[in-house]
């Protein structure tokens, strides 16, 4: 009946009965499994749904309460920094925000944060105008035009020079680059000193064009790197497509790779300011001292917060430190507000990348 035989069906020599109940193979010559005998569903070594459950929520806890420590340190950092900046920001006997001078230690503190604040940013903006173009030039090299076997180590020796200290960077531009920068500061000079960026009489030596040059060169491979990945992730069927129109290589670039990797390069290049803006050592070895808000950047001088805090801090007294800690408050404001804006506008194109994905 069915499928199977008779439990007492014999041979048809009048052999003795026999148990069929799997005696009749299965379509592939195998006998089949009897229910009892199946492995459950999910295979042998699946956790319980319970289990599961419990671990994804652990994990989310953990990941939430990793992210609320962020935050935490962030404010803790910001409370401690107020804390010790008020006293000095008490007995400053000049606006801080607008006064050039630095003169936190004598009787009468006077001190401000404009001509420092300018050279900070200044010597930033100047490190990106020349690291950005070359960083992305070379991120399409890596990325579309370079064979894997030539792009894979140039790859590996661009990430490691984000691991080079910046007191090496810092020596390096003082004691050899500062020779080729002031020659080339005076070819600047002769040439095009009716351009106000590039007058004046000299002297020409540690100047802001020298801690910009090498500042570019400190935030070259970290736009670089990110950028190059972030050209990498560009969907292959973009790029054919734009190829199928008959595009040639660097329009299919120009079309399909460069506004699918926008959001990623601008915040490649947020990260690089964040870098730029914050940057002690390097600049310390390479920029002058002076407090002065000026555009020319052949001159000697000029000076940064991180740069002045360096420089200043083992001279100060009490109130020179609380000076020299509000001035650090502010450039964490202004590296905050940075890396903000960064994540900003990855959040503002995230529906284009999720489209052309």
């Amino acid at each position: 009946m069915g499928d199977y035989p008779s439990r007492s069906a014999s041979t048809s020599a009048g052999g003795p009965a026999v148990t069929a109940r799997h005696s009749r193979p299965a379509g592939n010559g195998v006998s089949p499994i009897p229910p009892d005998d199946r492995p459950p569903l999910g295979g042998g070594g699946a956790l319980p749904t319970k289990a599961r459950f419990s671990m994804e929520t652990g994990f989310r806890g953990l990941s939430t309460a990793a992210g609320a420590m962020v935050l935490v340190i962030i404010v803790a950092i910001a409370i401690f920094l107020v804390s010790k900046a008020v006293p000095a920001l008490d007995a400053n006997t000049e606006n801080f925000l607008t006064y050039k001078a630095w003169f936190p230690n004598e009787t009468q503190p006077r001190f401000g944060i404009a001509a420092l604040a300018f050279g900070t940013v200044l010597t930033s903006v100047i490190a990106l105008i020349v690291a950005v173009p070359i960083a992305l030039g070379i991120a399409l090299f890596l990325s579309h035009y370079a064979p894997k076997r030539l792009a894979t180590p140039l790859g590996f020796v661009i990430d490691l020079l984000a691991a080079v200290p910046s007191v090496v960077f810092g020596l390096w531009g003082r004691d050899v680059f500062s020779e080729p920068v002031k020659s080339f500061s005076v070819w600047l000079n002769e040439y095009f000193g009716w351009l106000p960026i590039f007058g004046g009489d000299g002297p020409f030596g540690r100047s802001i064009l020298l801690g910009s040059l090498v500042l570019a060169i400190m935030v070259l491979p970290i736009v670089t790197s990110l950028s190059r990945e972030v050209f990498q992730q560009t969907p292959g069927m973009n790029e054919e497509a734009a190829l199928a129109l008959g595009a040639t290589k660097w329009e299919m670039i120009r079309t399909a790779v460069l506004p699918y990797g926008k959001p990623g390069v601008l915040a490649a290049v947020m990260l690089g300011l964040g870098r730029a803006l914050g940057e002690t050592i390097a600049l310390a070895l390479t920029l002058g001292t002076t407090f002065v808000i000026s555009f020319n950047v052949i001159e000697s001088g000029g000076n940064s917060i991180a740069a002045n805090i360096a420089n200043t801090f083992g001279e100060a007294n009490a109130t020179g430190r609380g000076a020299l800690i509000a001035s650090g408050l502010l450039l964490f404001a202004i590296t905050l507000v940075v890396n903000m804006a960064a994540r900003a506008i990855i959040y503002r194109r995230r529906e284009f990348r999720d489209s052309a994905a």
